[in-house]
């Protein structure tokens, strides 16, 4: 009787070791959605933003310089991302480089905190529960659905954002309140959902190359014993990230930039999305819808690793398990 006991009680305790090493392997706020994590992806990438913010700037000025024209070795006003940087300071002064800061932070405190806040949770819920082990596609279907639903809800914030940075007038256009009221004067609600659809487009190209790149990097090098969890690891992936997002969104943020700073203008040159792509290869060529590259890449580099670093740090602080 005794043996049966004790043979019981084992097989009791070896199920409960079990569950309990079940639970452990998927992180608590992959199963029950952690608020906290939506707040601290929203301040992480406000640092982000914070940093990346100058050439966010000189970018929108590169993808409107010299806008569908046919003259390959047209002069432009912007001639790369130094001397365009260059030309900005000089003519609209220091505080240039700053344009759209405030939309900016808006945006991530929305857009970024619901799309880094929402993948793991929705990762989990499409079947991506052992984190070592998810295949890459789970993970870029999370982002592409994390992002979408960001971009969404976020869209006015981008619009600001961008009307602010491609203002070159150094009065009107200066403050938040007015960029907001012209924009409103000049189609009413729906002035701030101009180009949702790039918008989203955007959103869920960036969202499914950099979350992915950044976790599937991450777990790849630990797994192989590459690299060890800490600041080189995040610091590495973030890099990774970071160029992904790059490559697949800079052709999207070129139409994007484009259709918004049209509705301001109230010209027509373009009718729709692939209008924008259409028009911009016949004219510029396939490198017209890379314009402004290297300031898309020196804006996201930092600002990814800044983000991703900031967003490790604060999970560690809050009691949350790293991504």
């Amino acid at each position: 009787m005794l043996n049966a006991n004790l043979l019981y009680m084992h097989k009791r305790g070896r199920k409960m070791s079990e569950s309990f090493e079940r639970r452990a392997s998927v992180p608590s706020h992959a199963v029950n959605v952690n608020w906290k994590l939506f707040f601290l992806a929203g301040v992480s990438s406000s640092a982000g933003a914070t940093v990346g913010n100058p050439m966010d700037v000189i970018k929108i000025r590169l993808q409107l310089d010299n806008e569908l024209s046919y003259h390959k070795h047209a002069v432009r006003k912007y001639n790369g991302m130094l001397r365009g940087l260059k030309t900005l300071v000089y003519e609209e002064g220091f505080g240039a480089i700053w344009k759209g800061w405030s939309a900016a932070v808006l945006r991530e405190m929305s857009f970024s905190a619901i799309r880094m806040g929402s993948y793991e949770p929705i990762k989990y819920q499409i079947g991506g529960t052992d984190r070592a082990n998810t295949p890459m596609t789970l993970k870029i279907a999370a982002g592409a659905i994390a992002g979408a639903i960001g971009a969404v809800i976020s869209n006015p914030t981008d619009v600001i954002k961008v009307q602010m940075q491609a203002r070159v007038s150094t009065t009107r256009h200066a403050s938040f309140q007015n960029v907001v009221r012209d924009i409103y004067r000049n189609g009413g609600v729906r002035s701030f959902y101009i180009a949702s659809g790039p918008n989203i487009w955007r959103a869920v190209h960036a969202t499914a190359s950099q979350m992915p790149a950044y976790d599937h990097s991450k777990q790849t090098f630990l797994k192989r014993g590459i690299m060890v969890e800490g600041l080189p690891l995040h610091l590495t992936c973030s890099i990774i990230a970071g160029f992904a997002n790059a490559v697949a969104t800079a052709p999207i943020d070129v139409i994007k930039t484009r259709l918004i700073k049209q509705s301001m203008d109230m010209s027509a040159k373009y009718r729709s999305p692939l209008d924008v792509v259409i028009k911009t290869v016949r004219t510029e060529g396939l490198r017209g819808l890379y314009k402004g590259f290297i300031p898309v890449w020196a804006r996201i580099a930092p600002h990814t690793i800044v983000t991703f670093a900031v967003f490790e740090q604060l999970r560690l602080l809050a009691g949350i398990s790293p991504l």
